[in-house]
């Protein structure tokens, strides 16, 4: 029997984490040709998230946890649950239901027929739409800024052979840019649609420099270019400049006595230059920060405890 792994990141989710589990359990209880483990990987909750695992895991073997000593973010601690999983393929799902577990079947018919690499994608969502309005614009802002082709209205949610797993392994990664990645390695991929529920219980955990973050580091990661933009624009308002300065050159020699510079447009020039060079000084130093955090090679997240785990942790440095 073949061993499906789920793995489930969480932070402060104790009103969801048991309708998680018992979703992911009907699932494999519908399909006996399957083993399956449920991986709950936690950033240091604060609530009752922990306990509630716990008490889970106490009658369930099936059910395993990993407690990190402290908050690694949602981009460090999922690719380390990941890479702690034992199965033949790994699922990655979140906590809050809004990935719902039945596609894992879906999932794992499309991986019997050879695909390594299934994801889910949104069509619709019961979101707001102010909020899938905004997350559709950025999707395809980096699909077209991205020097592969991304997946749009993707989240991470999916299936992965263990191959695809083991590539991520090597490629020890202290920061990875999950969503880019997989599709980096080159597997043909399935995509199944679906429809992302309301949060039924309690509030997301993300806010707008989690999202930013996210965001910057799918463009940074993936594409040159908005340097290359900073480049071309530097050219164009040197350009524009001489343009301007030539101009008013030949207009104060025509008219000496009656044209006047005048400091207004000397103010709004100087405003306007500025600003163009720190926002591309702020693009720089997004690459600058990311070159300085894959340098530091940081660890993905430091564990504080497993349950139901008989073996060591296996970290990038084991491939």
């Amino acid at each position: 029997m073949r061993l499906i792994s789920v793995v489930t990141p969480c932070y402060n989710e104790e009103e969801n984490v048991e309708h998680v589990y018992r979703q992911v359990k009907a699932v494999f209880a519908g399909m006996p040709d399957y083993r399956y483990e449920h991986i709950f990987i936690d950033n240091a909750s604060t609530d009752k998230t922990v306990a509630r695992i716990k008490a889970l895991a106490a009658i369930d073997p099936n059910l395993k946890l990993i407690v990190n000593t402290r908050n690694f973010g949602h981009i460090r601690s999922p690719i380390h649950g990941m890479l702690q999983a034992r199965g033949d393929a790994i699922v990655q799902m979140v906590s809050d239901l809004q990935e719902p577990p039945e596609l894992i079947a879906k999932f794992i018919g499309a991986w019997q027929e050879g695909h390594k690499i299934v994801v889910a994608v949104k069509d619709s969502s019961q979101e707001s739409k102010a909020m899938w309005l905004l997350r559709r614009a950025y999707y395809r802002l980096i699909h077209g800024l991205s020097d592969i082709s991304l997946i749009q209205n993707f989240s991470g949610f999916g299936l992965y052979d263990r191959s695809v797993i083991e590539i991520l392994r090597k490629l020890d990664d202290p920061y990875p840019y999950f969503r880019g990645l997989i599709l980096e390695i080159g597997f043909p991929v399935a995509e199944v649609p679906y429809r992302q529920p309301k949060r039924a219980r309690g509030i997301t955990k993300n806010n707008f420099y989690t999202l930013y973050d996210i965001a910057m580091l799918g463009i940074t990661s993936h594409s040159k270019v908005p340097l290359r933009i900073a480049t071309m624009v530097g050219f164009a308002l040197s350009a524009v400049s001489l343009l301007v300065a030539f101009g008013y050159l030949v207009a104060k020699l025509m008219y000496w006595d009656s044209f006047s510079l005048g400091t207004a447009p000397i103010l709004i020039g100087i405003f306007f230059f500025a600003s163009i060079q720190l926002f591309f000084i702020g693009i720089l130093g997004e690459y600058i920060g990311a070159i300085h955090t894959q340098v530091l090679r940081r660890p993905l997240v430091v564990e504080k405890e497993r349950v139901n785990f008989d073996e060591p942790s296996r970290g990038a440095e084991d491939s």
